[in-house]
């Protein structure tokens, strides 16, 4: 799968599915992201190899990997999984190999080690890594309140020089950033080492735009029909 962007606009990319639509991690909320039109549909992986982004976040309709897999190998969309925890690598990338879907899906993840394990197991599947570590839900926070807005600039100023870095240790293929620490500046360092980038998670019209005109081959959203709106705003004609 390639993910960079070329002429035209960033993909869109619906988180847990479409969590601002339906319950997130959830057979719903991919309808709803297929519904809106997404390029791919993230959804988070447990050690159970059920959806949910943590044990205290479990649905109240359980969904399998398996069964999600199944539900979107019949669909022209990409997969997103966010594997939520270390350990359990190869049990996703085999779930991946059973539902043939392995040239249009990426796995993520906030750990370097287990980005490294699934360079090892699958050496051309898409691996994103997360940053920063969203084990406090800080894609549910709109910024500054979860991040100061000082700490937030001086992280954002950081982040050029952190980016390297951060995907030769995970040996990462993708750079999956909050939207509230990308720039310019952040986007030019991973393009220069042919990593694309992905925005998360933009809920509102403006973040969206921001994040398409400092140059993100993907944004990130809760809402992907809203995000698909605010990028046709700046479609050429």
């Amino acid at each position: 799968m390639n993910l960079r962007r070329r002429d035209g606009l960033p993909i869109v990319v619906g988180h847990r599915g479409a969590a601002a639509v339906a319950p997130e991690n959830t057979r719903a909320a991919l309808q709803a992201a297929l519904d809106a039109g997404a390029d791919l549909v993230e959804f988070d992986i447990g050690p159970d190899l059920q959806l949910a982004h943590s044990h205290r976040e479990i649905p109240a309709e359980t969904l399998s990997l398996d069964d999600a897999l199944e539900f979107l190998a019949e669909h022209d969309i990409g997969v997103h999984l966010d594997v939520k925890r270390p350990g359990y690598e190869q049990a996703v990338v085999d779930a991946i190999d059973r539902h043939a879907l392995g040239e249009r899906a990426i796995v993520s993840t906030a750990f370097a080690g287990s980005s490294r394990r699934l360079a090892r197991i699958a050496p051309a599947l898409p691996r994103a890594i997360g940053y920063p570590r969203d084990s406090f839900g800080v894609s549910r926070v709109r910024w500054p309140e979860g991040l100061t807005r000082a700490g937030a600039v001086a992280l954002r100023q950081a982040m050029p020089v952190r980016v390297p870095v951060l995907i030769r240790v995970a040996r990462a293929t993708v750079l999956s950033l909050h939207h509230t620490l990308c720039s310019r500046a952040a986007v030019r360092a991973a393009h220069s080492m042919g990593v694309p980038v992905l925005g998360w998670t933009a809920n509102d019209p403006a973040a969206v735009r921001r994040l398409s005109l400092l140059g993100v081959d993907g944004i990130v959203s809760d809402d992907p029909g809203m995000a698909r709106e605010a990028l046709a705003t700046l479609a050429g004609p």
